[in-house]
């Protein structure tokens, strides 16, 4: 959290854990908040842009680095 943005490691995590996580936190905050999200599980490549779309969610970024997925979500 350098940048002062939440983060949430859910590296090491299968489906659904990381997107359940994301969920969780999210409902703790405002919205308009961004949260940055760390997983290796292939899967969350599918499950976070649909999580985003179907709780109203935007995902602002999403990248890989080696097997390190890195996903921006402002919760909607």
């Amino acid at each position: 959290m350098q940048d002062g943005m939440i983060e949430i490691d859910a590296r090491g995590l299968l489906c659904p854990l990381p997107v359940l996580r994301l969920r969780k936190r999210l409902l703790q905050l405002p919205s308009g908040t961004q949260v940055r999200l760390l997983a290796t599980d292939p899967a969350s490549w599918i499950d976070v842009p649909h999580f985003c779309r179907e709780g109203g969610h935007r995902l602002v970024a999403a990248e890989t680095a080696g097997e390190v997925r890195r996903y921006v979500v402002e919760r909607g």
